[in-house]
């Protein structure tokens, strides 16, 4: 796999040197800026094709935007980048190469979708870019083989560790047997030996595609000098273009990570020097950490099993594992964070145990990710932690500026947390970590991404802190060079230490020629035993070939994974002579895509139980609620009567309220005024009823006696609701002779007035909020879900599957919804049926037509979750959005709380509008007015007409590119 050298010119743009093919990518004059951030500045490159391409740098030198722009996820800002002939800024030409790119981002499992599993996310992929149900089960099942996964078909991908997360997104990024592969930094917080059957597989799959280019960015230096041809890059530049040897050979020095050091400017390598480790003080130390059968389970599945080891005071022990091997949940029990299942931990001789506030004090803890707070100073961020550990405030200023001076933040005290380069970021969360001074260190990947002077600079700060303090350092990475610093290092696998030593007797015992071989070598002896111990073969799996080389003759490779040995199939060779599926012709592919989209959405909602409950239970439990909460009948009246006369006709006029038994609830009456208004001021009644003293004499004198009924007025329309109530009780008493307390005199000529309501005879609320509910909940839960689907994947980043593949905005959008219209129907039925059974409101009307405006009504409320998803980056701002916009023009414009023709200006146009009054007319129609197909087909027509609008607004609102 060697190639020819392309000598960089002064700019950085490469010379091709006579080679005859042309550049894969050409980058001209290249800047992006985030705000003030300048991430590339005027980079100009040629990168060769048909060989592999190395870009290295630390994080935030630009690596990650620069492989964005060429894969075409990330819109072009000033420059032009030419990929396979044409433009990458053109969507013409973004969609003709797009089948001939394949993308891997960034971080572990980025691309994935965490519910599915191994198989469906390589499978979703393979369905992207148009393979057929045969091709794709060839396919998968042959990357997954290739790759160690095939006994992993089945896991879902949110339960594998981060190697078998990379594989995986390998696997989806060859599916489609592309010929530009680009991978941005893809075996970072890899182990060495899954890096190592990463890379195997990349060449295996080379020597069956040997025209097929390969650009990637990496912070690992030995795997880069493995490489064809390398682009140093930092501060957003291109330090040096050409092929590992030639680059070393230019700077004199012998591996790549020194020849690094040695292309920064001057300014950044002041200072730099060497690291020397001097030797621990002699004579036995005290333990530190000791642990005897430590072991875990979770559930059946045994995370850690009985590990038994030692660690001394000031000691700096490493802990090196493959990916989900236990090292995290080991770390945690030995520091008393976890309760061990089994065994017992010691921290300085006195027993763990986890949560002691003790135990935490001595601990420091410095995670992987950057976890301090950015929006404060570095000031800030040290008295914050200062004032947390409980430090006297006199105390915290000593050890601050002790702090402050020792690890070199003094210039940047008033700087931002978040505004520091990453060799600062590293310096301040460890200054954070020893702040109390903890007599125990933990520090999990803190180099992961920093550059290797600043990487050595951070060792230095480690080895003084282990020396000269005491301190114990309990250290995890995945840099061998750093695990030749640590006094002695441990290797662990499935849950078990398999050796643990000084790192040079470990190199010994197997021969090997450094620690990353040997390393591997522990890694397949253990996986060699476990297959044996179950039957699989005793045969030890045959070792890869070394990055970098490939072995042509082979046409069946083994790959010693997490599942053993398994054979791989030779790699499908895509036959060039083939032409080019014609993807922008095809509707099969397109109609194929949004199909693809629709099944995944549909699987993952199925392996989502909170979304899957909250889709069909939320919505019956919301109309059950509703529809026996949401009321403006006005009955069960409880009132007190007070009753001053005691004469037979106080008792005859106080029967007449009791006697309306749907109306008026009566209560123990009251002996007092005052007791009667502190009742009707606590709520206990709503009315109460005074009959002055004398009322019945005052009654057979003819005179006019009065009584006095207090109302509760605090609810506007339940309090004139209930004084008609009782206005009509008082006029009806004293028109009925049989009372005995008529007063007015019959009249010659009468007429009866004989009140009848149409639709709803009961004059009952139910049959007038039951049917209204679903326009609420048919709205306010499909547009929910619709938008959280969408900004959940940018904010997961699985949507970069939908910028670097052919799919479309069309193609994307509607393949989402179609689950959700589905689940939108199904709880339309579910929501009749509890109308029907439950609150007993029957449909007058024509349900064949209710049934296709609610097809139309939910496809217009998931265009409404589709729209707020385009102006939304998180999921709990789309949920608190969608909830404002559907929940608020429902309830007061669309005729839930008085009709939309009495609506006036603005409320008058928001409510002929909103497809809510059109669906809660049709639905209020076809339930207890039992209007006809013809008289609701206005608005079948209306919500119709919504589906294409809004879909199109959510088209053109939806980016096919990152800014």
């Amino acid at each position: 796999m060697a190639s020819a050298a392309s000598p960089a010119t002064p700019d950085g743009r490469v010379n091709d040197g006579g080679r005859a093919s042309k550049p894969v990518v050409s980058i001209q004059a290249v800047t992006h800026r985030y705000g003030n951030v300048v991430a590339l500045d005027g980079i100009s490159l040629d990168v060769p094709s048909g060989i592999m391409v190395g870009i290295v740098g630390p994080d935030g030198v630009g690596k990650s935007t620069l492989m964005a722009l060429v894969a075409g996820s990330k819109k072009m800002q000033q420059g032009r980048v030419t990929v396979l002939e044409g433009d990458i800024a053109d969507a013409r030409h973004r969609r003709a190469v797009g089948p001939r790119i394949a993308y891997m981002p960034q971080g572990l499992g980025k691309n994935l979708y965490l519910e599915l599993s191994v198989y469906d996310n390589v499978d979703f992929m393979a369905r992207l870019f148009g393979l057929s149900a045969e091709e794709r089960s060839v396919r998968v099942k042959e990357l997954l083989q290739a790759t160690g996964l095939g006994k992993f078909a089945d896991r879902p991908a949110g339960k594998l560790s981060g190697g078998m997360k990379q594989k995986v997104g390998l696997c989806g990024a060859l599916v489609h047997d592309p010929d530009l592969l680009i991978l941005d930094e893809p075996t970072t917080g890899v182990d060495p030996l899954s890096r190592r059957q990463f890379w195997s597989l990349i060449n295996d799959i080379r020597v069956g595609r040997p025209g097929m280019s390969v650009i990637i960015s990496t912070a690992y230096m030995d795997e880069a000098q493995q490489w064809d041809w390398i682009v140093a890059m930092d501060a957003g530049r291109v330090l040096a273009t050409g092929t590992p040897a030639e680059l070393m050979k230019r700077t004199g020095t012998e591996d790549l990570e020194r020849c690094f050091i040695a292309l920064l400017p001057e300014e950044k390598r002041k200072g730099h020097r060497e690291i020397t480790i001097p030797p621990r003080p002699p004579g036995k130390a005290e333990l530190a950490i000791e642990a005897h059968g430590l072991t875990q389970r979770f559930g059946t599945f045994t995370a850690v099993d009985h590990v038994t080891l030692s660690i001394e005071r000031g000691e700096i022990f490493g802990f090196l594992g493959s990916n989900g091997c236990g090292k995290s949940t080991t770390m945690k029990m030995l520091t008393g964070l976890l309760p061990p299942t089994e065994g017992t931990a010691k921290l300085f001789g006195s027993s763990v145990e986890a949560g002691s506030v003790e135990v935490r004090k001595n601990l420091g803890y410095m995670t992987q990710a950057f976890s301090l707070y950015g929006e404060l100073s570095v000031h800030q961020n040290l008295v914050l932690h200062a004032r947390l550990y409980h430090l006297p405030p006199e105390q915290a200023k000593a050890r601050i500026a002790e702090l402050v001076e020792r690890f070199g933040l003094g210039a940047h005290l008033d700087a931002l947390a978040e505004s520091l380069p990453m060799g600062l970021r590293q310096r301040l969360s460890l200054a954070v970590a020893v702040l109390h001074g903890p007599q125990i260190l933990i520090l999990d990947e803190p180099t992961s991404g920093v550059d290797p002077v600043a990487r050595d600079s951070f060792w230095e700060l480690l080895i003084d802190l282990s020396r000269k303090q005491g301190v114990t350092i309990f250290v995890t990475t995945h840099f061998m060079n750093e695990g030749m610093r640590c006094d002695r290092i441990s290797l662990m696998h499935a849950g078990r230490v398999l050796a643990a030593d000084t790192p040079q007797k470990l190199i010994d015992s197997k021969q090997a020629d450094g620690l990353e071989t040997a390393f591997i070598a522990y890694m397949e002896d253990a996986i060699a035993n476990a297959d044996a111990a179950k039957g699989a073969g005793s045969t030890a799996p045959a070792s890869p070939p070394a990055p970098g080389t490939g072995s042509p003759a082979s046409a069946t490779t083994f790959v010693a994974g997490a599942g053993g040995q398994e054979p791989a199939p030779a790699p499908l060779v895509k036959d060039a002579s083939q032409p080019a599926r014609p993807e922008r012709a095809s509707l099969r592919l397109r109609v194929g895509r949004m199909l693809a989209y629709a099944h995944n959405e549909a699987m993952q909602i199925r392996r989502d139980s909170i979304r899957l409950a909250f889709a069909f239970l939320g919505s019956a439990l919301l109309m059950l609620i509703f529809g026996f909460g949401i009321t403006t009948d006005v009955e069960n009246i409880r009132y007190a009567a007070l009753d001053l006369d005691q004469s037979p006709e106080s008792r005859a006029y106080l029967e007449q309220f009791a006697a309306a038994q749907r109306y008026f609830a009566p209560t123990p009456p009251a002996f007092s005024s005052d007791e009667a208004f502190r009742r009707l001021q606590s709520d206990d009644v709503s009315v109460v009823l005074e009959i002055p003293p004398n009322f019945g004499r005052d009654f057979r004198r003819g005179a006019a006696p009065e009584v006095l009924a207090q109302v509760d007025g605090a609810m506007t329309f339940r309090g004139d609701t209930v004084a008609q109530y009782v206005e009509g009780v008082h006029g009806e008493l004293l028109r009925d002779p049989a009372t005995g307390l008529r007063t007015a005199e019959p009249q010659r000529y009468t007429a009866e007035l004989e009140e009848r309501f149409m639709y709803n005879p009961t004059f009952e609320s139910i049959y007038s909020i039951v049917p209204s509910v679903p326009a609420l909940l048919l709205l306010l839960i499909p547009a929910i879900l619709m938008a959280v689907s969408i900004v959940r994947e940018k904010e997961l980043g699985s949507i970069i599957n939908f910028y670097v593949t052919p799919t479309g905005r069309l193609e994307y959008l509607i393949g989402k919804q179609l689950p959700y219209i589905a689940i939108g129907m199904a709880n339309f039925f579910i929501l009749t049926a509890l109308s029907l059974i439950v609150f007993g409101v029957p449909i007058k009307g024509s349900f064949l037509t209710l049934l296709l405006c609610t097809l139309f009504y939910v496809a217009a409320t998931t265009g409404i979750g589709m729209v707020t998803s385009t102006f939304t980056t998180s999921q709990v701002a789309a949920v608190f959005v969608t909830a404002i916009l559907t929940i608020v023009p429902t309830i007061q414009f669309s005729g839930l709380l008085q009709p939309v023709s009495t609506l006036q200006g603005g409320a008058g146009v928001v409510g002929s509008i909103w497809p809510a009054s059109y669906y809660m007319h049709a639905s209020l129609g076809a339930f207890t007015k039992g209007l006809n197909a013809g008289l609701i087909m206005k608005d079948v027509a209306f919500l119709a007409a919504c589906v294409p609008i809004l879909l199109g607004i959510s088209v053109i609102g939806l980016r096919k590119q990152e800014k």
